[in-house]
Order: structure tokens, then C-alpha cells, then sequence
């Protein structure tokens, strides 16, 4: 294949119900689990577990779980609860992260910490990555548990390597990387790799090194939607990062061709408290012009090349094309 898929952008990207398609069946289930294992017996907990399970998303990281346990044709059982443990521990980090950032909005629809209060939405977030931890451990394989215990871990690191930065602004390429590889690119990894655990572990480690490159370019091409797109594609209000003083890989390549006035201009929207909508639109426009989210859409078409390499070593099944088109959604993607 050798990223072929990737330069033909002449054919129709495939809808995500599409690339589910293989998997369809096994994901209905992996919702029934995830309301399985976030049961409790206390209203409260009950009431935001039903408000989570809203805005769940595509199910993306259970999706790709799912695949890469298929990608031998011998898929395990096992794999509906591990794709829940992962929706589960993604759902999680989303609460904890909305948090920290005072979010109002998820896909559209009110957070944890607007609905309810920052206090619930701390602990629901605790209790959905215990509730997560309990399932895996009734699966019994100290391998799934390594792996998927050490992404808990990257994905604090990540949030926490965010938080302590002095100056965002002089944030590196390196940086940027690092933090996404944490942040995103370790959980989809983990999906795979433990998807191909329970199914095709010979090829455990094309799988993992496929998830990394793809979360590299997911959140690539994510970061740059909130440069280029509204809020009704990214279920959340366009220009956020900026609002949020969140500096992501097109303003990292901006920076170095500004002019010292345009420098001004960016700095002085990093001053402000709550910039505002003119300010967020002038930096984007700014961005733009000197070419960095042009080089942002480079850098992760060349993520999501590495990733359709990575398929190369698997055999010509249907979940192996799923996995190929997944990688044209992610970059393609406008809802």
C-alpha cells in the first residue's frame, strides 16, 4: 500500500458507518457493556453514567479495537469488554479534561462540570477509570493490564506536562509531540495493540505502531478543524484553543515567520483573559497567512502516511481495509 490510499484523495473518503460495518454487531455490545460496568446503585452516579453515555462519541479507540482483533479473522471474545475498558478510560479523561479547562460543552452538549459541578465531575471521572481498572482485571491477562495501566498513566503525564508549561508560546515541534503522543496518540495505540491481543497477536506490534501514527495524525487534524471549522463540525465553539491560551502545532509553525506587529497581536491575545471572538478570528487569520495551518496538514499527512505503512505487514482482510479507510476519515474528516 505503502500510503497510496493516503495521495488518491479522488476517491470518496468512506463514511464512519462504513468502516464500522465489520465490527457492527460487536460494537452494539460494547455499549451494553460499558452500561454493564458503570451500573451502580447510587442515583447520582447513575444519572451523570446516563448523561456520559450521550456523548459517547463514534466510538472511535472500541472501534479500532475492534478491527485489529479481526485483522486475523480469529477475533477473541474477550475483546468486547477490553473495547469498553477503553471507551470507558477515554470517557473519563474527557470529564477529568473539561474539568480542568471549565468547559461547557462536549459534542454539543453540556459537560459534567456545567451540568452537575466541578466536585462530581472530578470524582465521576475517578470512578469511571476504577470501574474501567475492575473490568480489565476480570479479564485476567497481566499483558492487557500492563499496557493499558501505563496509557492511564501517559495520559496524566500529558495533562500534567500542559499545565506546568511556563510559557506556551515558546512551546517546540518536540513539544507538541510529546504532549499529543500522551494525550492522544497513547491511548490509541494502546487500542490496537490490545485489540490485536484478543485475536491477532502476531501482529501486536504493526498494530500498536498503526495506533500511534494514526492518534498523532487524528489530533493533528484535529487542531487544525479548530483553525478552520465551526462549531457544528467539532461539536465544540471554533477557535477554542486560542480562547483557552492552548498553543497547537499551526500556531507552533506560525510563530517564527511573524512580523514583530503581528507578534504583538498574538501576545496580546495570550494577555487577555477571555479574548474574544475578533481577537481569536485575527490570530486565526494571521496563522493562515504564514502558512501554518499548511504545515500543520503536512506534518500530519506524513503521521497518517507512517500509519498506512504500518498496515503493510497485515494480511488483505476486511478489518485490515476498515483500518485503511479509517486513516482517510481521520484527515478527511468534517463531522
Amino acid at each position: 500500500m505503502s500510503g497510496a490510499a493516503l495521495r488518491t484523495r479522488t476517491q470518496p473518503t468512506a463514511a464512519w458507518r462504513e468502516i464500522q460495518a465489520p465490527v457492527q454487531e460487536r460494537r452494539e455490545a460494547v455499549v451494553l457493556e460499558m452500561r454493564r460496568v458503570v451500573t451502580a446503585d447510587q442515583p447520582l452516579i447513575e444519572q451523570v453514567s446516563s448523561h456520559l453515555l450521550q456523548i459517547r462519541g463514534k466510538m472511535f479507540r472500541p472501534t479500532l479495537a475492534l478491527l485489529a482483533s479481526e485483522t486475523a479473522e480469529t477475533p477473541d471474545e474477550r475483546v468486547v469488554t477490553l473495547a469498553a475498558v477503553l471507551e470507558l478510560m477515554h470517557l473519563a479523561s474527557l470529564v477529568h479534561d473539561d474539568s480542568v479547562d471549565h468547559s461547557a460543552l462536549r459534542r454539543g452538549l453540556p459537560t459534567v462540570n456545567s451540568l452537575f459541578s466541578h466536585q462530581v465531575s472530578v470524582i465521576m471521572g475517578d470512578f469511571l477509570y476504577s470501574r474501567a481498572l475492575e473490568a480489565l482485571v476480570s479479564l485476567g491477562d497481566l499483558d492487557l493490564m500492563r499496557v493499558l495501566t501505563h496509557v492511564s498513566t501517559q495520559l496524566t503525564i500529558g495533562e500534567m506536562r500542559q499545565l506546568a508549561a511556563v510559557d506556551t508560546l515558546a512551546f517546540t515541534v518536540e513539544d507538541y509531540d510529546m504532549l499529543i503522543q500522551a494525550k492522544t496518540a497513547s491511548l490509541l495505540s494502546a487500542a490496537c495493540e490490545t485489540g490485536a491481543m484478543c485475536g491477532a497477536i502476531q501482529h501486536r506490534r504493526a498494530l500498536r505502531l498503526y495506533g500511534e501514527r494514526l492518534g498523532m495524525a487524528f489530533q493533528v487534524a484535529d487542531d487544525i478543524l479548530d483553525y478552520t471549522e465551526t462549531a457544528s463540525v467539532t461539536g465544540k465553539p471554533s477557535g477554542l484553543d486560542l480562547k483557552e491560551h492552548k498553543v497547537t502545532l499551526p500556531l507552533i509553525a506560525a510563530l517564527p515567520r511573524l512580523s514583530r506587529s503581528d507578534r504583538g497581536v498574538v501576545d496580546a491575545l495570550f494577555a487577555m483573559d477571555a479574548p474574544g471572538d475578533a481577537q481569536v478570528a485575527e490570530v486565526v487569520a494571521l496563522v493562515a497567512r504564514h502558512g501554518g495551518i499548511d504545515d500543520a496538514r503536512r506534518r500530519g499527512e506524513q503521521f497518517a502516511r507512517e500509519a498506512e505503512d504500518a498496515l503493510d505487514r497485515l494480511p488483505d482482510t476486511q478489518a485490515r481495509t476498515a483500518l485503511a479507510d479509517a486513516i482517510l476519515y481521520v484527515m478527511d474528516r468534517r463531522s
